[in-house]
C-alpha cells in the first residue's frame, strides 16, 4: 500500500491538476487535448441535447474521463463541472499510452471502467426502448440493484440521486420524482438517510413484469391501426 500511495503521489506531482467545486473542467465542443484520471473529489458529465443539458454520469476516484483525447482531432463530447474540490491526472495521448504500456494497475481500471461503461450504455438502450416512464425507472432500479444489491439479501440500498435516475432513463427530474413517490406509495421504495432503498427487490421484479407487459400491447395497439370494415358502401 506503501508503494501504491508513492506511486501515486509521484504521478499526482508530475501529471497532477486541482480543481475547485463548479469549475469547468473542460467544454462540450472544445479541441479534445488530454484525457483525465480522476485522484480525488468528484465530476460530473453533462450534454446539452436540444438546448437542455442532461446529465451523463457522476465520475468517482479511479475513473476515466475525457478519453476522447486518444483519437487524433477529437473535440469534447460532454462537458467536465466539478462537484467537488479534487484532483485528476491529466495525460496528453502519448503520456497515457506509455501510462498504459508500464503501469498495469491503471491499465487494468481503465479496461475495467471501458467495459462496465459499455454494459451501462447497453442497458440505457435497453431503457430507452420502453414508452411507459414508469417501467423505464423500476428497469433502472432493478439494473443498479444488480450490481449494488448483497446476494444473500432481498433488500438493496442505492446510492442514486433523481438526477443520477434522469440521466440514466431519459426522463426530466420532475417526472423522475414522480415516479420515485409512486413506488414509495406502492411501498417498492423507501428513502432511508437520504438513500434509495429496495425492501423487496423480487416484488420490484414483478411490478416490472406488469410493467412491461403493459407496455408490450400498448405498443402493439399503437402499431396496428384498427382494420377498416371490409363491407362494400350501400
Amino acid at each position: 500500500m506503501q508503494d501504491f500511495g508513492a506511486e501515486r503521489d509521484r504521478l499526482l506531482a508530475r501529471f497532477g491538476r486541482r480543481f475547485n467545486k463548479g469549475e469547468v473542467i473542460f467544454r462540450e465542443g472544445e479541441e479534445a487535448t488530454e484525457a483525465y484520471l480522476l485522484q480525488e473529489g468528484s465530476v460530473r458529465l453533462v450534454k446539452r441535447v436540444r438546448a437542455i443539458e442532461r446529465s451523463l454520469m457522476v465520475l468517482k476516484p479511479n475513473d476515466l474521463f475525457g478519453e476522447t483525447a486518444l483519437v487524433d482531432g477529437a473535440v469534447r463530447t460532454s462537458t467536465a463541472v466539478a462537484l467537488t474540490d479534487g484532483a485528476s491526472l491529466a495525460l496528453d495521448p502519448g503520456t497515457f499510452r506509455r501510462m498504459l504500456e508500464t503501469n498495469v494497475s491503471i491499465a487494468l481500471r481503465v479496461v475495467q471502467q471501458l467495459v462496465r461503461r459499455l454494459s451501462d450504455a447497453e442497458d440505457q438502450i435497453e431503457i430507452m426502448m420502453l414508452r411507459d416512464s414508469q417501467a423505464k425507472i423500476v428497469s433502472a432500479l432493478l439494473k443498479l440493484a444488480r450490481t449494488e444489491r448483497d446476494p444473500s439479501s432481498r433488500t438493496c440500498a442505492l446510492s442514486v440521486s433523481p438526477m443520477d435516475l434522469s440521466s440514466r432513463v431519459g426522463l426530466d427530474v420532475d417526472t423522475i420524482k414522480r415516479g420515485v413517490q409512486q413506488l414509495r406509495e406502492g411501498r417498492y421504495l423507501r428513502i432511508v438517510d437520504e438513500r434509495l432503498e429496495i425492501p423487496d427487490i423480487d416484488a420490484l421484479a414483478r411490478l416490472y413484469s406488469l410493467l412491461t407487459l403493459k407496455d408490450e400491447i400498448r405498443g402493439s395497439h399503437s402499431s396496428h391501426p384498427p382494420e377498416q370494415s371490409k363491407e362494400p358502401a350501400r
